[in-house]
């Protein structure tokens, strides 16, 4: 499974899990910040979600 986060240029923000996961309910928070650990700008994000066959990709706003 993997969820990743990336600004509306299509450019990868921030890999949030890239790992197997138990098959179930699970949850996780992104805190604003990209893969070299500094705060991202307010705007538009879109976050793909991986899971074996299945892929969801959705819009997100991101205001500070």
């Amino acid at each position: 499974m993997s969820i990743r986060v990336y600004d509306i240029l299509g450019r990868e923000v921030k890999t949030l899990i890239d790992q197997q996961m138990t098959a179930g309910s699970h949850s996780v928070e992104w805190n604003a910040d990209n893969n070299l650990g500094g705060k991202v700008s307010t705007g538009m994000y879109i976050y793909r979600i991986t899971a074996g066959s299945f892929v969801a990709t959705k819009k997100m706003s991101f205001i500070k």
